[in-house]
């Protein structure tokens, strides 16, 4: 049988920078949820290991060892499994494509050949966001990636992602940043709290990644502009960028935002979503296909 799985785009709702290590890896304070869409992966028992790509954002990537999901399978001892990716999500566009694919793979092949999860130092050696995409759920991500504290009170938020189809380079991100010593994120709320309220807590934190991303990528600044035109109540870059996400106080508002932004602006990616609350147990649904 083969396994089915989706690999949810990773949403950053705010990404404080809190300081630099002086092995150059920057310290992060951020609140990550998942989204209800994201890339499709297939994997199927097989003699030797390979991987296919396909989907509308497929086109140019490489399938070669060097990619994110090969590398990730090859933290488990060699083996054999047919991988098919479906790209759905925008490529370098700041909501964790590339890590959230491997995580999906690492649980897949957890699956698939009956063994554990790589070790969280080993997640790491893949990227900073690997670690907080095999868990799934609503976390605070701290240190470099692998401090990660769930969290327990976070409702569902309905939501619109756009990317205006322009990548961005993470490290030409930070490396336009003029300060890397921020404060951290603000005292989280300790109740479970409507959309409302956690948006008004949300709007009081930031995005130190975003001035430097706009400077590098002036549309990001038209997308937020975009997103406050049609009434959302908070308007945010996510990670380093370039997609952007619009909160709303319920799916029929962002259903609605993201008609109209879809007729204003055909060229960009648009989608709307509901970044998945507390009460999800985890996102790693993985179901069974035939041959």
């Amino acid at each position: 049988m083969a396994i089915s799985t989706t690999a949810r785009a990773k949403v950053n709702l705010c990404l404080h920078v809190t300081g630099q290590r002086q092995d150059g890896y920057h310290l992060l304070d951020s609140i990550v949820m998942f989204a209800d869409l994201g890339d499709r992966l297939t994997i199927r028992p097989a003699k030797t290991l390979s991987l296919e790509i396909g989907g509308p954002f497929g086109t140019g990537l490489s399938a070669g060892s060097d990619n994110l999901i090969l590398r990730a399978a090859n933290l488990f001892p060699p083996a054999g499994a047919q991988i098919q990716l479906q790209k759905n999500l925008p490529v370098a566009s700041g909501i964790g494509g590339g890590s959230a694919d491997a995580a999906a793979v690492l649980h897949g092949l957890s699956r698939l050949w009956q063994l554990p999860l790589p070790s969280l130092q080993a997640q790491l050696s893949l990227g900073a966001d690997v670690p907080v995409c095999v868990a799934g759920t609503p976390l605070r991500m701290s240190g470099i990636g692998e401090v990660l504290t769930p969290l327990h009170t976070l409702p569902d938020l309905p939501a619109v992602l756009i990317n205006p189809g322009v990548g961005v380079s993470t490290p030409q991100v930070f490396g336009q940043m003029q300060n890397r010593n921020n404060p951290p994120i603000t005292r989280l709320p300790e109740t479970e709290t409507g959309v409302a309220h956690c948006i008004d807590w949300l709007a009081a934190q930031r995005n130190d990644l975003q001035t430097p991303a706009m400077s590098l990528v002036p549309q990001i600044a038209d997308v937020l502009d975009a997103l406050n035109a049609t009434g959302a109540a908070l308007a945010r870059m996510s990670g380093s960028g370039a997609t952007c996400l619009g909160l709303f106080e319920t799916r029929k508002n962002a259903d609605q935002a993201a008609q109209i932004l879809q007729q204003n602006c055909p060229d960009w990616w648009i989608k709307p979503t509901t970044l998945q609350g507390s009460n999800h147990a985890g996102h790693h649904e993985i179901g069974h296909i035939g041959q």
